[in-house]
């Protein structure tokens, strides 16, 4: 079965040219052109995936985006034609997973959407695979259960988005290993670098208030400077 895809922009010279460059590569489509419309599509259609802009007649894709995450954890790529860094920020800590900036190459949101809908599917398929028993990784305060994505501190539960699990796992289990901004876009994230790692920074920075005493003097996600993050189990 194809993947359905809802394409969410007031613009719709934009619409007609990701419609076009999805349903070429196999995907099926859905489109709405406000907010509102948006929200409404997510529970009428239920698509695996949202390409969804920021600015929005009605509700805007920040709005939507909360919106969408108190009751899904589909993978959400924000398209913006701002190049306005807090705009990217926004959208992250909102639960998206990923952002593209306006103009965008065609070819480059093809890769993001591919990227995130395997991620996806490995997710799906890792929890219908588990026994359903928990696999536990504890670090002192910190612990991750693995098999129901959860993350908590001392006992108590930590809201994590699904990227930003992924993220705190990966280190978690390669303990000590540097990697570099570009490498956990590709471990992580699914795809080639591409010339922004503000994502992976973001990320890490959300990562570091739910989960450290003293962000700004973190003890499990550590700075390596001038090459990238590893995880700190000491």
């Amino acid at each position: 079965m194809s993947k359905k895809i809802l394409i969410v922009d007031d613009e719709k010279a934009i619409v007609d040219i990701l419609n076009h460059n999805l349903k070429r590569e196999g995907y099926e489509t859905i489109q709405a052109y406000d907010g509102e419309e948006a929200v409404a599509k997510v529970k009428e259609e239920k698509p695996d995936l949202i390409l969804l802009d920021v600015m929005l007649p009605k509700m805007d894709g920040f709005t939507v985006c909360k919106t969408i995450r108190q009751t899904s954890n589909i993978p959400i790529i924000m398209v913006t034609a701002k190049e306005d860094v807090v705009d990217k920020v926004i959208g992250l800590e909102l639960g998206a997973d990923d952002y593209i900036t306006k103009p965008f190459s065609v070819r480059e949101v093809m890769a993001r959407v591919k990227a995130n809908l395997r991620k996806w599917d490995e997710i799906e398929t890792s929890l219908k695979n588990s026994d359903g028993d928990q696999q536990l990784l504890s670090f002192g305060p910190l612990t991750l259960d693995t098999y129901k994505y959860e993350a908590k501190v001392s006992g108590k539960s930590v809201e994590l988005t699904l990227r930003e699990f992924e993220l705190l796992k990966f280190l978690a289990t390669q303990q000590g290993q540097v990697f570099s901004r570009e490498e956990l876009l590709e471990k992580v994230w699914g795809y080639e670098y591409f010339g922004d790692v503000r994502t992976v920074d973001v990320t890490i920075r959300r990562i570091r208030e739910k989960i450290e005493e003293n962000p700004s003097v973190p003890e499990f996600l550590a700075t390596k400077r001038g090459i990238g993050y590893y995880f700190n189990a000491n």
